[in-house]
């Protein structure tokens, strides 16, 4: 038998090198596995020990022989409560060698021609050196560790309120440190660094008092930054808040500016929960109802398609995403199939497809549902346990890596986090079809196309524009009954928290109304090339209708010049959501068009484009730049500043927000011929060849990032070559005529994601899912038969619907 030799270059991995010594890279198979876990000691690959032998798969494809194999056991053990929660402030939580015992084996595979064969070799003199190796991956975090712990940890920055703090004549305060100046508490005491005033926060979540004279003393004075004391550490972290900025922040100049009240940082420890910690510790209390109207626990649910998702830290968004697009069968069709192999990557945990079928295979085979000792609710100690759940933290990681929200553990929009999701399926699926057979992209049923209609007010002629979509996001009318109860909202100690926030109720809306509203025809200013009059109506309808219907329910508002998520009931039908009066009916025999080389403004992607006056002057007066006032408005139809603010929220990241729009016209690449040759350029850069980017620049009216998009959403494209782009440069080619969709357009609910609290970046979401046994609730690990489902519809934040006969 020929023997492997050992390699000369082994060591121990790097703080900074992923070591998958927790699970399998191609399938959910884990330490905790009978047969254990196979850890490569050349490049830390995890490998399933068990029937698939993923560890095998790896070493054929790398020639990498030498692996140690872990195996972790609970400890035998009685427990009269369930183990303390893991938070920030867990000095004495439990460790994993209190939990279990874990053995190493030491395997080399042989590869021969009657088959694979393992064996513990024999190291002589080289046995310390190996020893090394298997304590550095025992000791190294764990790929899922690494995320986890970036979960507790928020990223904070300086503002110029902190770096250009001006402060008043220093004085000794250590004296005052007794008591609030403007009451008697002696706790949660904010210091201003202006000018050294105490004042007390807000009462705090877990019963610390409070009266807001912190905020009191702001709003008086005008000085905008506060350091709680209670949190100051001898390493000179603290709780610094700016209220000017409404966040809270960091100062890096905090010894010197604690100095100046005589504060001296060495030997000092910590007295109070620091912000995070509170955040963290709600966040744990942050769960839907386990029980029922009548209180009893909700039964839990083991079995295929019934595995549920640990938590890692703020990523309940992607596991209620996750769980409803995986139980959709085209999804499930595309990437389970139990009978064929993954193919081998040289990064698998790199690779989407890999990650997307090792997904499905978790959580459609039933193999990881089971009950689990060590899970417990928080309602009750001698219930039935929930399940351990599986970790996605590969998938999170590959999701998000290079994404400026998604790459960080805080909290995400669940809506945006399924747009972004399905963009990455479709990009995936060309080098998909290289490895396997019948890739077909499972985003196909979610598209459709909506057909806007514009019409002059004056001459009556028309024009129509088709959009392919994916998804629609309808907005929610807000209209309050009633204004009472007054409470305070626990999250954390920040000046939003320490105003009074009160309960209202909503008046129902039916989810046919907002579709209405959604579809319903408006009057928006561009000027017609055929009489020059200054107003049209606009309304989209649909063209096309898709097997399943993506629906966001938006339910904001700006309060406080802050997009504030309210609670109004949207009523949806029991039965069938019918699409039929929101179909359009296509050019009408009577109708004149506007010719297709007339600009029109922002709405045709042609030339001038005018911000509406009233709208860009309330944006401008929240404070936001002109470029962005006028950017907004150009994306959101240029109709309110509302719209137009909330669309300014959420692209605040943008790398491009600053960038000054081409407000003119002519020059924005919406012919063939009109390509401009920088962005043909640019997409060159990125791999596409100078004919497809043309054609996609085209189909996109010169929009870059729409341009990526429709490139990876069409790997076949020929494009257009510059004769050809010369010579249609007045026509429409690339373009093949949509018909109206004449068939059924009746819609059933399949499942909802739901979220709980104030804010889409705080809070907790959920999946409600119609299965076999009913509505099935999907709350991170825990899986269990739906509660009040019919009430948790009103709320939900996503809603897909499938049709009637697909």
């Amino acid at each position: 038998m020929a023997y492997p030799t050992l390699p000369s270059n082994l060591k121990p991995p790097t703080p900074s090198q992923p070591v998958y010594r927790e699970d399998c890279t191609l399938c959910f198979d884990s330490i905790d596995s009978s047969d254990g876990l196979d850890v490569c000691l050349s490049c830390f690959n995890g490998g399933c020990a068990g029937p698939r032998q993923h560890s095998v798969v790896h070493s054929q494809h790398t020639s990498h022989a030498f692996a140690v194999n872990i195996k972790r056991t609970k400890k035998h053990r009685q427990r009269t409560e369930p183990p303390q929660k893991m938070s920030k402030l867990a000095i004495a939580a439990e460790t994993e060698e209190d939990i279990y015992d874990t053995s190493t084996t030491l395997k080399c595979f042989t590869f021969e021609s009657s088959g694979v064969s393992t064996s513990t070799p024999a190291l002589g003199d080289r046995q310390q050196e190996v020893d090394a190796v298997v304590d550095g991956i025992l000791k190294a975090n764990t790929f899922a560790r690494q995320e986890e712990v970036k979960a507790w940890e928020q990223e904070m920055i300086p503002c110029e309120h902190t770096l250009c703090l001006e402060q008043q004549t220093a004085r000794k305060i250590e004296s005052q440190f007794g008591h609030c100046s403007m009451c008697e508490l002696n706790e949660n005491l904010w210091l201003c660094l202006t000018c050294g005033n105490l004042g007390c926060g807000r009462a705090q979540f877990g019963g610390i008092g409070g009266n807001s004279h912190g905020l009191a003393h702001t709003d008086t004075s005008g000085h905008p930054v506060a350091v709680k004391l209670g949190s100051l550490t001898a390493d000179g972290n603290a709780d610094i808040y700016c209220y000017a900025c409404n966040e809270e922040r960091i100062d890096p100049e905090l010894v010197a500016h604690l100095a100046n009240w005589g504060i001296d940082l060495a030997g000092r420890q910590k007295t109070e929960k620091s912000l995070t910690e509170q955040q963290i510790e709600q966040n744990l209390k942050w769960e839907f109802s386990m029980t029922d109207d009548a209180g009893r626990e909700l039964k839990p649910l083991f079995g295929k398609g019934l595995t549920g998702l640990k938590n890692l830290g703020n990523s309940c968004y992607l596991a209620s995403v996750v769980q409803s697009l995986f139980a959709m069968k085209e999804f499930q069709g595309r990437y389970y199939r139990p009978r064929e192999e993954i193919k081998w990557t040289d990064r698998p945990a790199e690779d989407l497809e890999t990650q997307l079928r090792k997904m499905a295979d978790g959580l459609l085979s039933g193999r990881y549902s089971a009950p689990d000792s060590t899970v417990h609710s928080s309602i009750d100690t001698a219930e039935k346990p929930h399940q351990k759940g599986l970790a996605p933290a590969m998938l999170k990681h590959l999701v998000g890596r290079g994404h400026s929200e998604f790459s960080t553990m805080r909290q995400q929009d669940a809506f945006e986090f399924l747009l972004h999701l399905l963009k990455l399926v479709s990009r995936s699926q060309s080098s998909a079809g290289s490895l396997y057979k019948d890739v077909s992209d499972p985003v196909e049923a979610f598209r459709f196309v909506m057909e806007q209609r514009l019409q002059c007010l004056n001459c009556k002629k028309v024009r129509y524009r088709q959009d392919e979509m994916e998804n629609i996001s309808v907005p929610v009318p807000i209209k309050r009954l009633q204004s009472d109860t007054t409470m305070t909202n626990g999250s954390s100690d920040s000046a939003a928290a320490d105003k009074e926030a009160k309960r209202e109720e909503f008046e129902p809306v039916t989810l046919s109304q907002c579709l209405s509203d959604f579809t319903a025809i408006e009057v928006v200013e561009l000027t017609c090339s055929a009489c020059s009059h200054k107003q049209f109506t606009k309304q989209s309808l649909f063209k096309t209708f898709p097997t399943i219907l993506a629906v966001n329910a938006r339910r904001f508002e700006i309060v406080n010049w802050v997009p504030t998520k309210q609670d109004v009931p949207v009523i949806v039908p029991d039965g069938e959501l019918d699409l039929s009066p929101y179909r359009s009916q296509g050019q009408r025999p009577d109708e004149e068009l506007l010719p297709e080389d007339a600009d029109l403004g922002s709405s045709s992607g042609g030339a001038a484009f005018t911000p509406h006056p009233e709208a860009l002057s309330m944006l401008e007066a929240m404070g936001f730049p002109r470029v962005r006032c006028e950017k907004a408005l150009h994306a959101t139809g240029n109709t309110d500043a509302e719209t137009a603010s909330l669309w300014l929220f959420e692209h605040m990241e943008d790398p491009d927000i600053d960038t000054p729009m081409d407000l003119g016209g002519g020059g924005g690449g919406t012919g063939a011929s009109g390509a401009d040759p920088e962005k043909v350029e640019a997409l060159g850069n990125m791999g596409f060849n100078p004919p497809q980017a043309r054609q996609a620049l085209k189909e996109t009216g010169g929009d870059m990032e729409r341009a990526v998009d429709w490139l990876f959403s069409h790997p076949d494209a020929q494009g257009i070559d510059e004769i050809a782009a010369s010579a249609a440069e007045n026509a429409d080619e690339g373009k093949k005529e949509i018909k109206v969709d004449e068939g059924p357009a009746s819609f059933g609910l399949e499942s909802i994601v739901c979220h709980k609290g104030g804010s889409i970046h705080a809070g907790h979401y959920v999946a409600f899912i119609k299965k076999e046994p009913g509505w099935v609730l999907f709350n991170d690990e825990k899986v269990a038969l739906g509660g009040d489902v019919d009430e948790m519809k009103k709320f939900a934040y996503i809603y897909f619907f499938r049709r009637e006969g697909h």
